[in-house]
């Protein structure tokens, strides 16, 4: 299925496309209808309507019969004339036979005319006809649905059945479609998105992104958007890396960001502050007298200043005593990727 596209302006003017739409939105509507449309109890409303039609277009048959034998008559009539006029009189005898030409033209045209409408407003009315009728309607749907159908197929049983349909583009998709028949239907349909724009993660789960990165890292993040159900933009699973390429291309504050907006220190500026080595404050945070939260998913971590008479100090001999000096309880995020300990 592809795009429908208007190209009278590029072809008459060499100016830009008028209007481009993408056509699979336009037939899965279209063919929906179609399936609506055929079926036995509205075919049956469809045949009562017809045979009302019918009687009144007899009526305006008769009227276009009977200007064709109006033509008929005024062209016999300019005949006449021609044939009665003096040979030698050749500027009256010129003007005659051009009025008799232009009344021959006339009738033709009125004849050629009616027989065009004539054979447009026929319409099927026989017993046996209405029968293959319904009978279609009940095996439409299935067959429409058929995955032996092409869609080379739909769109010629599309075309025994719809006159045509037009496709007006400006905010919204407006489709006017005329059955064989006469009767019309109007549709709105949203403008679809482009093929980028379709491959573009969701609003929704950028904002979901930009939420879980206050709690977790970006494997953190991937681990709980997937279960949510969520999907990129690719409809892949989300993974670390495409939950830091979203990061980086929305703008998003990254973890660690986040974390130092709130004051949290580094391992070596926590050491300077507490006046000890940033080995032992890793050592202190894994026995739990420190609180860090993993800001990456290499387990990298900034680490939350205690308050004057809360913070741990180092004593000689007493290596061996940390958990019996311990003042916090072991951290545990939330994220799976925030609990590991170093040793």
């Amino acid at each position: 299925m592809g795009d429908y596209v208007c190209q009278h302006e590029s072809h008459e003017h060499g100016q830009s496309v008028c209007q481009q739409v993408p056509g699979s939105g336009i037939d899965r509507t279209v063919g929906n209808l179609l399936l609506e449309m055929v079926q036995p109890v509205t075919l049956e409303l469809a045949f009562a309507v017809q045979a009302e039609l019918q009687a009144r277009l007899q009526e305006v048959d008769q009227l276009r019969r009977q200007q064709i034998e109006r033509a008929r008559y005024e062209a016999e009539l300019a005949r006449n004339r021609f044939m009665q006029v003096d040979p030698n009189n050749r500027l009256v005898a010129d003007a005659l036979e051009a009025d008799w030409n232009d009344k021959l033209r006339a009738l033709t045209e009125a004849q050629e005319h009616c027989e065009q409408q004539r054979q447009k407003d026929r319409i099927v009315s026989d017993e046996a006809s209405r029968k293959q009728i319904l009978a279609l309607a009940q095996d439409l749907p299935q067959l429409w649905n058929h995955p032996g159908t092409s869609d080379q197929d739909r769109k010629r049983i599309v075309r025994l059945l719809i006159e045509d349909v037009t496709l007006v583009k400006a905010g919204k998709i407006t489709v006017n479609i005329r059955f064989k028949g006469g009767t019309t239907r109007t549709l709105t349909l949203p403008v679809p998105l482009s093929a980028w724009e379709e491959r573009t993660t969701r609003p929704e789960v950028i904002c979901q992104i930009d939420q879980l990165l206050d709690t977790y890292t970006d494997a953190g993040v991937a681990a709980e958007l997937n279960r949510r159900g969520c999907r990129s933009g690719m409809k892949l699973e989300f993974t670390r890396l495409i939950v830091a390429k979203l990061r980086r291309s929305y703008g998003l504050k990254c973890r660690y960001d986040r974390l130092r907006e709130k004051g949290l220190y580094a391992a070596s500026e926590m050491a300077t502050e507490l006046n000890v080595t940033p080995t032992t404050i890793r050592i202190w945070y894994a026995h739990g007298l420190l609180k860090g939260y993993e800001y990456n998913d290499k387990g990298e971590r900034l680490y939350e200043l205690p308050t004057e008479n809360q913070r741990p100090k180092k004593q000689q001999g007493q290596s061996g005593r940390l958990s019996e000096r311990r003042q916090y309880t072991p951290f545990t995020s939330h994220a799976a990727n925030e609990v590991h300990h170093e040793a």
